[in-house]
């Protein structure tokens, strides 16, 4: 099968917005669905690459192509959707770097691409090749039965003796695998897949977040036919979006909690009784009893449902069940069983899942009951705005218990409220621009670092005492405080860590 076949497929009704008819004879050998920034890791040579465009942002275009290029992609297909078209930016990127272009409209679901693809290129397959007819009359009927991906796992490969084949996410959680695969540790399996050893088919599955996608995984490329693997994917493919349907009604009881969590957190009139939050934890089927962790995320602004998908993929590693949704004011946050290990490895393999996606979370002291939860939410939350604060070019996680010290405690103040705080205790001195000001504030600063002794700070900063006593006179006098005082000194001492 060519990119041609595709583009003169009315069916599809693909729009052609560059080619040459050398790239359109290319043999399409399968098709990858993705909306990362770099997507090289995931692509294989000649597949046609679709993307919903929800990472693109002006300036963005030029990696996402090359990366196709490098990967030895056959075409682009991009979503209309959420942008209204295809932006110009994006196809002359294309053209410079040889990769045909097309748009896909709104109405047609990236479904209908993929199946296309896999039925005419996989249909023509000898039955030595494909899945055989008991097998994939087997699939079939589990889907019907909405069976999860360990069952379509085992019915794909009975008929091959000893076949190991796993189900990982991009993080490297397992989903599913084979009696005959051995058990990866996800960072390893992470690092499998990145690298690309063995035999990787991407599972193209509507309204599942790049966090939460499986990959279909042979460690032998050898130990099945492609046409079966295709087969296969396309099966978990329709399972994952099952089971993304049926998770919908755990969403909205996972919602209600955060409301009522939310509520009792900002301390509403109204706020829940423990009755009314107990019977909240078991809608969501969460263990009567603690202890619980509660994690919130922030992904910038990025597409609705990607912070949530961040936290179902890190409850997913340390969890049976948990309950991830939306507070009322839009942030995602989880509630599950407080794990034995730390969050923090699970959560850098999640990050690492999309580099360009800058995932921030913050959690709280795990409560031993439901009672708990509404307190650790907000500490979750001001752990999350440290985390921003400390971390704003990068992924991080923040534990509200590691905020043991004064200037690690005020990075979950709000930069406008410690912009207010510094400018108001320390007056003049933040207002008034001029040299001797900021004199006086790097000598204040010694000072109170020098833990108030006068000595010490002259020889510090190569004074003589009688100068230190002026300068730290003239800080009094602006500031309005004694630096006499304990109190005094601890506010500008926090004032000067807030600018």
């Amino acid at each position: 099968m060519h990119v041609e076949h595709l583009l003169t497929d009315h069916s599809l009704g693909l729009r052609p917005l560059w080619a040459q008819d050398a790239l359109l004879a290319r043999e399409i050998s399968g098709v990858t669905v993705t909306d990362l920034e770099d997507p090289a890791r995931f692509v294989r040579p000649g597949e046609v690459v679709l993307s919903g465009l929800v990472w693109w942002a002006p300036g963005k275009a030029e990696r996402f192509v090359a990366a196709l290029k490098e990967a030895g992609a056959a075409a682009l297909f991009a979503g209309e959707e959420t942008h209204g078209g295809v932006p110009g930016e994006l196809v002359e990127a294309c053209v410079r770097h040889g990769v045909p272009v097309a748009g896909v409209p709104a109405h047609i679901m990236f479904r209908a691409i993929t199946d296309t693809v896999y039925l005419r290129q996989w249909g023509e397959l000898s039955r030595r090749q494909a899945l055989p007819e008991n097998a994939r009359v087997r699939l079939s009927r589990l889907l019907a039965q909405e069976a999860g991906p360990a069952d379509l796992l085992a019915a794909a490969f009975a008929h091959l003796d000893r076949t190991a084949a796993h189900v990982f996410t991009p993080s490297g959680r397992t989903v599913a695998a084979t009696a005959a695969a051995p058990g990866v540790p996800a960072r390893e399996a992470a690092q499998l897949v990145a690298d690309g050893r063995g035999m990787t088919v991407s599972v193209a599955a509507d309204s599942v977040s790049p966090y939460e996608r499986w990959l279909l995984y042979l460690p032998d490329p050898d130990s099945a036919p492609a046409g079966m693997l295709h087969e296969v994917a396309a099966a978990l493919g329709r399972c994952q979006e099952t089971a993304v349907r049926r998770r919908s009604a755990e969403r909205q009881a996972a919602d209600e909690l955060g409301a009522l969590l939310a509520g009792a957190a900002a301390g509403a009139a109204a706020g829940a009784a423990e009755g009314t939050l107990q019977a909240a934890v078991r809608e969501c089927g969460l263990p009567a009893d603690g202890p619980y962790r509660v994690v919130v995320a922030d992904t910038g602004a990025r597409r609705p449902g990607l912070a949530e998908g961040a936290l179902a993929e890190v409850a997913g590693h340390v969890a049976a069940h948990a309950a991830v949704g939306r507070l009322p004011d839009g942030g995602a946050f989880a509630v599950l069983p407080d794990p034995e290990e730390p969050l923090d490895e699970v959560w850098a393999l999640v990050a690492g899942c999309d580099p360009g996606v800058l995932l921030h979370g913050g959690t709280g002291v795990a409560p031993a009951g439901p009672g708990g939860l509404a307190g650790a939410l907000a500490q979750a939350r001001y752990a999350l705005t440290s985390a921003r604060a400390t971390a704003p070019d990068a992924s991080a996680l923040t534990d509200a218990s590691a905020l043991t010290g004064l200037a690690a405690l005020l990075t979950g103040v709000p930069a406008d409220v410690r912009a207010a705080y510094s400018r108001t205790v320390l007056g003049p001195l933040t207002t008034g621009g001029s040299a001797g000001s900021a004199v006086l504030l790097s000598t204040l600063e010694t000072f109170l670092a020098c833990d108030g002794s006068w000595a010490r700070t002259a020889e510090a900063l190569h004074l003589h005492v009688n100068t230190v006593h002026y300068r730290m006179q003239r800080v009094e006098h602006f500031t309005g405080r004694d630096l006499s005082r304990l109190s005094d000194r601890l506010d500008l001492w926090a004032a000067l860590l807030c600018r």
